[in-house]
């Protein structure tokens, strides 16, 4: 859990009961590694930020994304934005995947090929981060 003027990418809850995330305003080692609650709050950021600047609105903000609590409603909604995100990207065809129209968020003026591949590569770095933060959570339990 984050703690009043502790930085890094950790989750915090707010006024309101809501768990909320923040991006580390820098990377450097010394704030510490992510928590699994942000790396969890962090795919849906970002799998949220991109469906919403792609294939809505284009209104969604950092302030407006939320973590659920409790281990079940996260899965389920993990799983929901990528079932979305499948069924968006299934009606595109080549031309459209070559466009730049569709790519607004995380970055503009790439083909929006370029934020499916953003995309595959993002989930697989937080998968990847999840499974360590796991085994090290293992190892540290098993060693105290």
């Amino acid at each position: 859990l984050w703690r009043p003027g502790r930085e890094g990418p950790h989750i915090f809850q707010d006024e309101s009961g809501n768990w909320r995330g923040d991006l580390p305003k820098r990377e450097d080692y010394d704030i510490g590694p992510p928590s699994i609650g942000w790396v969890t709050w962090h795919v849906m950021f970002w799998w949220s930020m991109v469906l919403n600047h792609s294939f809505g609105d284009q209104t969604l903000q950092l302030k407006d994304i939320t973590s659920p609590d409790g281990v079940d409603a996260l899965r389920s909604r993990i799983l929901e934005l990528g079932n979305e995100w499948v069924e968006a990207v299934q009606t595109l065809d080549g031309k459209e995947m070559m466009a730049t129209t569709k790519t607004r968020w995380p970055f503009q003026n790439k083909p929006f090929s370029a934020v499916v591949g953003w995309v595959n590569m993002e989930l697989m770095k937080n998968t990847a981060e999840l499974g360590y933060i796991r085994f090290l959570h293992s190892q540290r339990r098993s060693h105290f």
